[in-house]
């Protein structure tokens, strides 16, 4: 089982060449980013080539209709030809048969276009609990998650010591992790190396492990991962001058170092 290690645009700055190029001299797989705008398309098509980089593109829906507003999106992110889109799905306050709906309609057009669409778990979407969204597995067996719990130990505002069963059905559905670390007050701890945190960083590790254990039970070729830290709005500050407490690119650098590092002694 190989590993794609994948880097967020997300808090990059610069043309999309110094960002790609920087992002492939890093030695990642890929990229993960939203669609690039119509003027700067054919660019980022050619770009993406000549740098050898795998694609993921992130989509967010819209109301007040968010299922036509999914199928634009997603119609247009497949023509990029990614090995996943991510979408950002739904609102959490969608009573239930309207999300029924609106993920039904969604695999459908995931097999119309022929590339794996996943759906991921965040605050203020569909799957924004662990038990919201395990819900929707149990009744959509189809439906595909990208993974990324440190949205639900912020709602839930624990470390999810109650949650097991739902995680459970949530990892055979994850086919994506974005390996950013949260604790009960954040999606984001200031820094995951910190000694302070280590106890988030382990129990994230720990559930990144298990989704790697599943990916290789089930026969799956890869596991992708994207150390997805943002910036400041996410990223911790200093008060007053609102500097950053960590280099956004050196966080997630560490990060998917250290990912890549326990993998390799597992499976490869």
């Amino acid at each position: 089982m190989k590993l794609k290690v994948i880097k967020a645009a997300w808090g990059m700055t610069g043309t999309w060449d110094s960002q790609l190029r920087q992002i492939a001299e890093a030695g990642y797989t890929g990229v993960e980013t939203p669609m690039p705008s119509a003027e700067d398309e054919a660019l980022f098509r050619n770009l993406i080539v000549q740098y050898g980089l795998d694609l993921v593109l992130q989509i967010h829906t819209e109301g007040p209709d968010h299922a036509a507003s999914f199928e634009m999106k997603a119609r247009r992110a497949a023509s990029f030809e990614p090995f996943l889109i991510n979408s950002h799905s739904g609102k959490d306050s969608m009573p239930y048969e309207e999300q029924l709906d609106f993920f039904r309609r969604s695999i459908r057009l995931e097999q119309d276009l022929g590339v794996p669409i996943a759906h991921e778990t965040h605050r203020g979407r569909a799957t924004f609990t662990p038990w919201s969204t395990a819900r929707l597995l149990r009744d959509l067996p189809d439906l595909k998650i990208v993974a990324d719990f440190s949205h639900w130990c912020n709602v839930c505002e624990s470390m999810l010591p109650d949650q097991a069963d739902n995680l459970a059905i949530a990892m055979v559905h994850t086919v994506h992790i974005h390996g950013r670390v949260g604790y009960e007050q954040g999606p984001q701890v200031p820094d995951f190396r910190a000694p302070e945190y280590e106890y988030a960083l382990i129990q994230h590790e720990k559930w990144w492990a298990e989704i790697c254990e599943l990916h290789q039970a089930s026969g799956r070729s890869f596991v992708s991962f994207t150390p997805e830290f943002g910036p400041p709005g996410y990223m911790h500050t200093q008060p007053f001058t609102n500097q950053p407490v960590v280099d956004l690119w050196d966080i997630c650098r560490a990060m998917g170092d250290r990912f890549r590092a326990q993998f390799a002694t597992k499976y490869e």
